[in-house]
């Protein structure tokens, strides 16, 4: 049943993707390549205000963030794919990170601190925070399913759009897509 529930809520969101809103440029045209699965929804959701734990061990919410876009990648360290699409992230932060946007990476489950290190050392990532959300509270929040899901969040911290699976963040298409959303009049 909970499943059915779930396929029904993807569906629903498939459904009304890739259209733009009001307040936010028309990025769906955008998409090419991996950033082809990125599900753009036509109003945005609510985002959550549930706490995780920051890199420091304080409790952070994504209200922490408001005012930047936010591309909120969810992931573990025992997913494959995550260790493919971590460097893609790492290069999108390195790029376009800053004041306007910013990559937040959430280590959600049961992800020891040494071995979430191990990972980002074993692919070569230091630019991306070592968050974890360890009952996966904020996750389940957000409806995520599996992992890696990446989502992005406007300066409102309502959610815009999200991919589920990795996917090369570093292509052009996905840099197009955050410098439409960034270079927006506000």
């Amino acid at each position: 049943m909970r499943k059915l529930k779930s396929a029904l809520l993807y569906t629903a969101l498939a459904l009304v993707a890739n259209t733009g809103f009001a307040d936010t440029p028309d990025i769906a045209a955008l998409r090419d390549g991996d950033m082809r699965k990125l599900t753009v929804h036509s109003t945005p959701m609510d985002g959550s205000d549930l706490a995780f734990t920051g890199e420091d061990g304080s409790e952070m919410t994504l209200g922490d963030y408001q005012g930047q876009y936010v591309v909120l990648n969810f992931w573990a360290t025992w997913c494959a794919p995550c260790r493919k699409e971590m460097p893609h992230l790492a290069a999108l932060q390195s790029e376009l990170g800053g004041e306007a946007m910013q990559v937040v990476t959430i280590a959600t489950g049961r992800n020891p601190r040494p071995a979430m290190e191990r990972f980002f050392a074993e692919i070569g990532v230091d630019t991306l925070p070592l968050h974890t959300d360890p009952r996966q509270s904020l996750a389940r929040s957000l409806g995520v399913l599996g992992l890696p899901v990446t989502i992005i969040l406007d300066p409102q911290g309502r959610e815009i759009a999200r991919l589920q699976g990795d996917a090369d963040w570093s292509s052009d298409s996905a840099l197009s897509i955050m410098r439409a959303l960034i270079d927006a009049p506000a």
